[in-house]
């Protein structure tokens, strides 16, 4: 359980990397607990549903801050967590397991709708190019461990009730101060369960119900039952990376329930420690990305279109226009999503591209320019300032639009920015952001017909026929791009 302690500082130079810890609300200079390494936990998602592009913040803020990581010369060790068990439906320790629920609606195993939709979520961050962790944790393989975490703190922390076995919150000084929204009764959004000794109380272990009979269900000290949602995250996050770990990543969502809840039985586990030793919560620091918000009310499920990066791919926007909409603002702000300001990503992501392409394939130098030495300086300055990836933009901008500097190093600036942000720029060429939506009426190859025809029409300067085939493909919702040598693209309008 214990881990040895050092301040040594980053092994690579430049900048100090500074992370701002929601526990303490403050910026702290980040100071791996393993020399050389870094270990984070971040919490991954339910796998019940498809996950909601909100949802996928969280993954592209923690990808973000992985390769934030590396660039410092870390040797990173990230685990992200598929939770197919004991997530219930409220996020406040209520209602129906959300995989049994699942199972139960559409007819199919609870193993069935976690590999289906453990398959989807993974193929979402391929799309938003984010790097697979070093380890996936499934919730349902560390049963096992989780009985055993519960029996270690069961004793001093805990008590059973004919519905299962709760944490008692009052045992471990300092609960929730990571939401900071401690009150004289609690948490009033935890379930209210008869005979709890405060509101706050969560289950660690829930038994099954006499005469129900669970797909997902294992014997216990307690009798037959799951793990609740809490218990899952202490257990995977001590079993992998070990107390303490450096960092522990999630929604802001997570910073009012889910992580004070296993900030306790961490605390529990550790011997109740106060919080002023932020160690005692598991991590060094816990770190939460903002929501993703829509004003004009078209976001929800109940607007008719589950907005998921399907339906941003159906409408004809590359997947990684969203992570660059997700770079363009901090992680901690709020971030307003609109289709307007997709597609103005999607416009500079392809300017970015474009940018790019002249030194795309030339091998790669030592960067030894002082202009470009003194932009990826400040380019370190700015993602070691808590990610300030927006301003990371605009320096990689900078250096694209550099002129009269040698093009081997420009590569290599660019490679060195990009394996940050993570836009794949050296990767993704131009016509690979031309995506066809789905209620497109016409196809590329009828496009192309019609530009071929108009190139005739134009030689022959018949600018009547020329003008009528242009209308037409914008009608269609094509634009035509004279002069460029993609020829073409969607226009996408909203």
């Amino acid at each position: 359980m214990g881990a040895v302690m050092t301040d040594t500082p980053a092994p690579a130079s430049g900048a100090p990397l500074r992370l701002f810890n929601s526990l303490t609300r403050q910026l702290e200079p980040f100071a791996p607990v393993h020399p050389g390494e870094a270990r984070v936990y971040s919490c991954g998602p339910t796998v019940y549903n498809y996950q909601h592009i909100g949802n996928m913040r969280a993954y592209v803020f923690a990808d973000t801050l992985g390769r934030t990581l590396s660039f410092k010369g870390y040797d990173l060790r990230h685990v992200i967590n598929i939770t197919d068990v004991g997530h219930l439906t409220s996020d406040a320790d209520a209602g129906d397991d959300k995989m049994e629920k699942a199972a139960t609606s559409l007819g199919k195993s609870a193993r069935e709708i976690a590999d289906f939709y453990t398959d989807e979520f993974k193929r979402d961050l391929q799309w938003l190019n984010v790097r697979d962790p070093v380890k996936w944790t499934v919730a349902t393989q560390y049963v096992p461990q989780m009985i055993e975490f519960a029996k270690a703190i069961a004793d001093k922390h805990c008590y059973e009730l004919d519905s299962g076995l709760y944490f008692d919150v009052s045992t471990v000084p300092d609960y929730g101060r990571l939401a900071r929204a401690v009150t004289d009764e609690g948490e009033g959004r935890i379930e209210e369960v008869a005979s709890k000794r405060h509101a706050a109380d969560f289950a660690i272990w829930r038994k099954t119900p006499p005469g129900e009979t669970r797909q997902m269900e294992w014997d216990s000290p307690w009798g037959m039952g799951a793990p609740g949602w809490h218990l899952e995250c202490s257990v995977m996050g001590e079993e992998e990376l070990g107390f303490p770990f450096d960092i522990h990543t999630g929604g802001i969502d997570h910073r009012e329930i889910h992580h004070p809840n296993e900030i306790a039985q961490n605390q529990a586990y550790r011997g109740a420690g106060s919080l002023d030793c932020a160690e005692h919560s598991g991590a060094r620091m816990w770190m939460h990305n903002n929501f993703l918000i829509d004003r004009g009310g078209k976001m929800s499920k109940s607007a008719g279109e589950f907005l998921r990066l399907q339906l941003l791919y159906d409408r004809g926007y590359h997947p990684l226009a969203y992570r660059l909409m997700c770079l363009q603002a901090h992680y901690r702000s709020e971030l307003e999503f609109s289709w307007e300001g997709l597609g103005a990503a999607l416009t500079r992501l392809k300017r970015l591209v474009m940018g790019v392409a002249p030194v795309r394939d030339i091998p790669a130098a030592a960067v030894e320019d002082r202009r470009l030495t003194d932009l990826l300086d400040k380019f370190d300055a700015a993602i070691s300032d808590d990610l300030n990836t927006s301003v990371a933009l605009t320096l990689l901008e900078d250096v694209i639009a550099m002129k009269r500097i040698d093009a081997a190093q420009k590569r290599a600036a660019i490679g060195t920015i990009d394996g940050v942000l993570g836009i794949s720029l050296l990767d993704v060429l131009r016509g690979d952001l031309r995506i066809r939506p789905k209620a497109a009426a016409i196809t590329d190859e009828e496009i192309e017909t019609a530009l071929a025809r108009r190139k005739e029409a134009r030689a022959a300067k018949d600018f009547a026929t020329s003008d009528k085939l242009r209308d037409e493909l914008i009608a269609a919702g094509v634009e035509v791009m004279d002069g460029d040598p993609l020829g073409w693209d969607w226009r996408l309008e909203n």
